[in-house]
């Protein structure tokens, strides 16, 4: 008999897909250049604020959303590799998923932090270059446009790579539960708390993010 159990909550599923419309219009708006930076900028706001709340929301969010839910040892996902897991280990994120997890949360905030010191010598730069020397801003640069891209997509590909996987192989759907949220399971399991208080509580989160990212793009007129 399958289970109906609600693993991701809302406030994380909204994460996840403004992600999803936001990294593709950066990575757009960086190519295209020219007037485009205004809005490359902009995007960048929206993914720092995006990054500070989930960053807090893996402490204090939903069962399945927080970090200790899914983070693991590294004999666990050897283990995990080697026999596909028990049934517990594809509850939320799987050890597979939590490693592209953490590996794509690193590498965005790697992306977005290079980008508030960035400088493209020519009509656009970060927030935070002129608070540090030209030397690290020429560095930050040089990872932002060059390194940092590269390596974002290299893990968004892996990441549609595992999806694929999943769904081919292992024939699970990881897309269903992200728009909705509840998953079949075999057996029960404790669902994530997503009710009022929790979305009102994430908002309030989510302001705050967005205060703290307006605040750091105020800092170059300083």
């Amino acid at each position: 008999m399958a289970h109906t159990v609600r693993i991701w909550d809302l406030p994380t599923r909204l994460f996840h897909w403004c992600l999803v419309i936001a990294i593709p219009g950066l990575l757009l708006t960086a190519n295209i250049g020219g007037n485009a930076m205004v809005w490359h900028f902009r995007l960048g706001y929206c993914v720092l604020t995006l990054l500070m709340f989930r960053l807090v929301w893996g402490f204090v969010g939903g069962r399945w959303s927080r970090f200790t839910a899914f983070a693991c040892s590294p004999t666990r996902l050897l283990h995990y590799l080697r026999t596909g897991g028990a049934s517990h280990d594809n509850v939320g994120h799987s050890p597979l998923g939590a490693l592209s997890v953490f590996a794509l949360l690193g590498v965005l905030l790697a992306q977005v932090g290079t980008g508030l010191f960035s400088d493209d010598e020519i009509a656009f730069s970060g927030p935070l270059t002129r608070w540090v020397s030209s030397a690290v801003v020429e560095q930050a640069t040089r990872y932002h446009a060059d390194i940092g891209q590269y390596l974002l997509l290299g893990l968004i590909g892996l990441h549609l790579l595992a999806i694929l996987f999943y769904v081919l192989i292992r024939r699970q759907t990881l897309v269903r539960p992200m728009i909705g949220g509840d998953k079949q399971l075999p057996s029960a399991a404790p669902s994530a708390r997503d009710d009022r208080v929790t979305r009102l509580a994430a908002g309030a989160l989510l302001a705050l993010c967005a205060a703290a990212s307006w605040w750091v793009s105020g800092l170059g007129a300083l």
